[in-house]
């Protein structure tokens, strides 16, 4: 199914279609789409910059604030953004499912990619808003494949078909924009998320590294974004992402298109040719699972069975190399384009109340932190207090120290991710501790406590007490996350021009 929106006249509409009489509407200027890909994201991320081939417009300034979006509506460039864009197709999806099922839908259940930062989901929780839903739960897709795989290995244990032992799976997920893998334990209806990874790293990836094999320079060739342009970009991308569906079946296909201005591609392109083409995609697809694997301190021999799914599933390249790494077959028991979306219809279900007297909503899928979260510290260094794959809800807390003598006020600023430099995660947020009393560097302690609760609601918590007190020196802040809003990649830069090394902190080492 593909998913668009189309402005025309001013007026935007959604809509989906697995239909190729689409394609013109598509891909004239008019449609937009992959906005899942551009959510939450600056103008100074490299996603963001391989989007600027798609047939719109994607304007960056690269200061850190985000793309300019826009669609061409009768020779003039409509502006919009990624959440109004969502929030579009969320209401034409949302009046399709009133149509079938005669009443109203007021909640939703979303999966997104296990690599989206905490800014991204506030992006989320605003397209639902700008729709007029309220969410009830956004989980990563391959945690809504493993509900649907619970339930399945609990309907097999009632058919007097499988055994109630613990289950080890692993689920590899690839779409158009992302690739997210999963290890999951799973026992009774019960699933325990034992790892996460991810990265945006996609069957966009794959198509445009593809258009650029064809067409070497068509980066140049696109950058004015004309209508000439567009229908250029258009013509390629429907003929390049033909061939690599075509593939998935056949060994080679013949590409035949008529680019105008006497430039034409014909010629033939054969499956090893595309997997040489994609080679760094599928090492990083083999990477994200060997990293799952060892993230979740579960050996190859341990997996039950190995899950595939994902509109990339069909690329036979994509399948072996998950045999491959895993030494097992995969896992046949799931329609690989439907897992995600009727994992995530059971967790509305649960979520809802809904209950089943043959018990096959009796699940529960218990929830891991994809991203380490964390403060900069011990100077521009990043030090998780929650680390990355710890089960939610979770609450931790460091102890950390002021820097200076005599230093009254120290700056918290909190980062979500893996990165040990601090300014190359995702900046969440930060906030200030005054009124410390003046004291010899390294004697005040700063408690720095961060809490994620059951619906993966994280605050961050700091207080400060003194040698020989048993009561906060200042009172303590809480604060929930994230607080910065859009243009916050200039404010990791910012704080640091105002602020320098004058309100840092550093880790108390622990006493042996």
């Amino acid at each position: 199914m593909r998913s668009y929106v189309t402005f025309k006249d001013e007026i935007p509409s959604g809509g989906v279609s697995n239909q190729l009489s689409h394609e013109h509407e598509l891909l004239s200027g008019a449609a937009i789409f992959n906005m899942k890909r551009l959510i939450g994201r600056v103008d100074t991320d490299p996603v963001v910059h391989a989007s600027k081939n798609l047939p719109f417009l994607v304007q960056t300034l690269d200061i850190g604030v985000r793309p300019l979006i826009a669609a061409l509506v009768n020779n003039v460039w409509r502006s919009t953004t990624p959440e109004e864009v969502l929030a579009i197709f969320l209401v034409e999806l949302r009046v399709m499912a009133e149509g079938q099922l005669k009443w109203p839908i007021r909640n939703v259940v979303l999966s997104i990619p296990v690599s989206f930062s905490r800014f991204q989901l506030t992006r989320i929780y605003r397209a639902c808003a700008m729709a007029g839903l309220h969410v009830l739960r956004l989980m990563p897709e391959p945690t809504a494949v493993a509900l649907l795989y619970a339930q399945q290995q609990q309907q097999m244990i009632h058919d007097n078909m499988g055994s109630g032992s613990e289950k080890i799976a692993l689920i590899f997920n690839m779409g158009a924009g992302y690739c997210d893998v999963a290890v999951t334990a799973t026992a009774g209806g019960v699933s325990q998320i034992k790892a996460l990874a991810g990265s945006a790293t996609g069957g966009e990836d794959l198509l445009q590294n593809m258009m650029r094999h064809l067409l070497p320079d068509s980066e140049n060739l696109f950058l004015g974004h004309g209508i000439n342009e567009i229908k250029l970009m258009g013509l390629l991308r429907v003929a390049t992402q033909d061939a690599i569906h075509k593939l998935s079946s056949q060994d080679n296909v013949q590409i035949d298109v008529d680019l105008g201005n006497g430039s034409r591609i014909c010629r033939v392109v054969n499956r090893e040719e595309f997997e040489e083409v994609n080679r760094n995609i599928f090492e990083k697809c083999e990477s994200l699972i060997i990293q799952c694997l060892h993230d979740a301190k579960v050996e190859v021999d341990d997996l039950t069975d190995v899950i595939v799914v994902g509109g990339c599933s069909y690329i036979p390249k994509i399948r072996d190399l998950v045999k491959h790494v895993c030494k097992i077959e995969v896992y046949k028991g799931m329609n690989p384009l439907e897992a995600a979306v009727c994992g995530a219809a059971l967790e509305a279900a649960v979520a809802s109340g809904i209950s089943d007297p043959f018990g096959s909503l009796d699940l529960l899928t218990i929830q891991a932190t994809p991203l380490g979260i964390g403060i900069r510290a011990n100077g521009d260094r990043f030090v998780p207090i929650i680390p990355g794959n710890t089960t939610m809800p979770a609450r931790k807390e460091l102890i950390f120290t002021t820097v200076n003598d005599n230093q009254t006020e120290v700056l918290i600023v909190v980062y979500e991710g893996e990165t040990e430099k601090a300014e190359e995660n995702h900046l969440l947020g930060y906030f200030k501790i005054m009124g410390i009393p003046p004291a010899p560097k390294g004697v005040p302690e700063i408690n720095v406590c961060m809490d994620i609760d059951a619906s993966n609601v994280l605050r961050v918590l700091a207080g400060v007490i003194l040698p020989g007190s048993q009561q906060p020196a200042v009172p303590v802040m809480e604060v929930r996350m994230p607080t910065v809003d859009d243009g916050h990649g200039w404010c990791a830069e910012a704080l640091h021009r105002s602020y320098g090394s004058t309100l840092d902190l550093v880790t108390v080492q622990k006493k042996v």
